[in-house]
């Protein structure tokens, strides 16, 4: 792309600020039309160092009102998000509807940093081409939109910039070490971008290469690509996005109703002998994945009044407290609403080394969200191959993905309904919801046995517990963890 890439004549002054000024009145004025429609828009400025970034961010960023907008400087990764996956940082600074978020450098700098510092190549460079394409996919699949900039200047204008700035003590800092490199290096560093920007440039999110020799001019191209994106995008908001097919080899599950309950039982003598050997072991094996560095990221779905809770008991009592975080994930918060339905567990991600248990997962997607209309049928049906997109990332990541359907039958839900309603310290346990959810089981049956058929994945399988006799749930989901844990410090070694 850059290597090709022709200059387009810059315009008379006249011509130009005439233009200037008609595209900062529209943006002013699209600024309402954004919020009133609750298009999230992300803008991101990649570019060459003392190309201009951050002064035509600042231009830009006049013409919007300060409540609709975020600027995030994207430096380097800090220890702590090292820790987590490589998208981490970037998706928790997606907006929310309505609003503006500007990154100075983001994904593109720090893959081809590595590419540049660290010899990213192969099989490494490639599945992080594949994880940045699905991640600015399903952000515009989920109708955010995505302006990509990349801030172009030749090596000359580089040096005399850069010696400009070095000149005056009070500008000096805005030349990094690694502007100083990547100028020495000018040609390497345009070999990897150039390889960048043609494997990122996608219908859904192109690359826009901006002449930046003239900042009026840089000023000018990057207003009119973002007034006329935001025309477009306000024109097919209502559009339905095509459904994509799974790309993931599948294990194959069984019906709800095909899995036997009866006989699933231990007495309480073999449930205390077991439970006290399987808590001492994951003990110890929590121990070692701190030391290896291994995340292990344990989700619970399952019938009201199945057990989950009283599972999740079981399993972080063999753990240290401060290698784990329950989640317990009820209805999202209005800010939580107002982003990617993904971005609530992205940024409850544990750090390597850590344990996160979900109570309630991103699978509500493609169940309550579903049956209640909170989100539309094209968007629980995208969620299927968005959710294996997503558990793939945690996988490729080094995380141990374990999931869990806790599995009763109607009768036992009923007799625990029961059971609840007459406890005074047991009622605040059972709501009117779980009364209505309850008069839907059927319809709830048919969305979760389809979720199981299409999110089991090989890497990210789903595991039935049978919990009519919740003790033997219990054991079975010790066993399980202890099992996926221990082929992974396998790998390890």
């Amino acid at each position: 792309m850059l290597k090709n890439w022709v200059k387009e004549a810059v315009p008379e002054k006249e011509e130009l600020e005439s233009r200037l000024e008609a595209a900062r009145s529209r943006l002013y004025e699209q600024q309402m039309q954004i919020k009133e429609h609750k298009i999230p828009v992300l803008v991101l400025f990649e570019g060459w160092g003392s190309s201009g970034k951050g002064g035509a961010i600042g231009k830009v960023i006049r013409n919007i009102d300060p409540r609709f907008f975020k600027v995030a400087t994207m430096s380097a990764p800090t220890a702590e998000e090292l820790r987590r996956p490589f998208l981490y940082r970037y998706f928790k600074e997606i907006p929310e509807q309505g609003k503006f978020t500007f990154l100075d450098s983001g994904w593109m700098d720090e893959a081809c940093k590595e590419c540049l510092h660290e010899g990213m190549e192969g099989e490494k460079y490639d599945r992080r081409m594949d994880s940045i394409r699905r991640f600015e996919r399903q952000l515009t699949d989920n109708g955010y939109l995505l302006l990509k900039f990349f801030m172009h200047i030749d090596k000359d204008e580089q040096g005399e910039r850069m010696a400009h700035l070095l000149a005056d003590k009070d500008t000096a800092w805005r030349v990094s070490e690694g502007d100083q490199w990547q100028h020495e290096h000018y040609k390497k560093c345009l070999k990897v971008f150039d390889r960048y920007l043609i494997d990122t440039n996608m219908p859904n999110a192109p690359w826009y290469i901006i002449d930046a020799s003239n900042r009026k001019w840089a000023e000018l191209q990057i207003l009119e690509t973002m007034v006329a994106n935001i025309e477009v995008a306000m024109q097919n908001q209502s559009r339905s996005v095509p459904i994509l097919q799974n790309a993931y080899p599948l294990v194959k599950m069984p019906l709800l109703s095909e899995v036997e309950l009866t006989g699933k039982e231990l007495s309480e003598e073999e449930y205390r002998s077991e439970l006290k050997v399987l808590q001492k072991k994951l003990g110890e094996l929590h121990n070692k994945i701190y030391r290896k560095r291994i995340p292990v990221i344990i989700t619970y779905e399952g019938w009201d009044a199945a057990g989950k809770g009283g599972n999740i008991k079981r399993i972080t009592g063999a753990l240290d407290p401060r290698g784990y975080e329950v989640h317990p994930i009820a209805s999202p918060e209005p800010h939580e609403k107002a982003r990617h339905y993904l971005w609530r567990f992205w940024t409850r991600l544990p750090k390597d080394g850590h344990i996160a248990i979900f109570d309630r997962t991103w699978y509500g997607r493609v169940m309550v969200e579903r049956l209640e209309g909170f989100c539309s049928e094209n968007d629980w049906k995208r969620a299927y191959n968005e959710m294996n997109e997503f558990e793939k990332e945690l996988v490729n990541w080094g995380a141990v993905v374990i999931k869990f359907w806790v599995h009763i039958d109607k009768d036992t839900q009923l007799e625990r309904f029961n059971e609840r309603q007459n406890n005074p310290e047991k009622q605040w346990k059972i709501t009117d919801e779980d009364w209505r959810n309850r008069e839907k089981w059927d319809a709830y049956e048919g969305a979760v046995n389809e979720m199981l058929k299409k999110t089991s994945t090989t890497f990210a399988p789903w595991h039935i517990l049978e919990s009519v006799d919740k003790k033997y749930a219990r054991i079975k989901a010790l066993k399980i963890v202890i099992e996926e844990i221990e082929k992974a410090l396998e790998q390890k070694d």
